[in-house]
């Protein structure tokens, strides 16, 4: 038998390169997958924890009879300049916090909040496919 037509009609061995290719995507997915939705970020920051997670949860999903989650559907259709808005001026039950925070504490949880909703949309689409 020639020993070119035997290289091209045998399977490549599989090399530590490959196992690692196919392997890796589940691992991530898997981690995505049971991590925490709250970036750490936002939970460690302060001024959340402080202002906002008494109504919002710690994790900013919203609580029952408190504040809306800030990563629902509704929240993420929100843009960032509505978002500082209603942080600055308040909405409904939700308190103006305009002499508060400052308006950099204001941007820094509008950025925050834009982050999480940006991670749970990419977790959650992760669980549909």
């Amino acid at each position: 038998m020639n020993p070119l037509k035997r290289s091209w009609t045998r399977k490549p061995p599989m090399t530590k390169l490959n196992s690692l290719v196919i392997i890796c995507p589940f691992l991530l997915a898997n981690i995505l997958l049971f991590a925490q939705t709250q970036p750490s970020n936002l939970a460690s920051n302060p001024v959340f924890q402080k202002s906002c997670a008494k109504c919002h949860g710690k994790t900013a999903d919203g609580r029952f009879m408190g504040g809306p989650s800030l990563v629902s559907t509704r929240a993420t259709s929100a843009s960032a300049d509505d978002l500082r808005n209603i942080i600055t001026n308040g909405k409904g039950r939700m308190p103006k916090y305009a002499g508060k925070l400052s308006p950099e504490e204001i941007d820094t949880l509008v950025q925050q909040i834009k982050v999480q909703q940006i991670k749970v949309q990419q977790i959650k689409s992760m669980t549909r496919k």
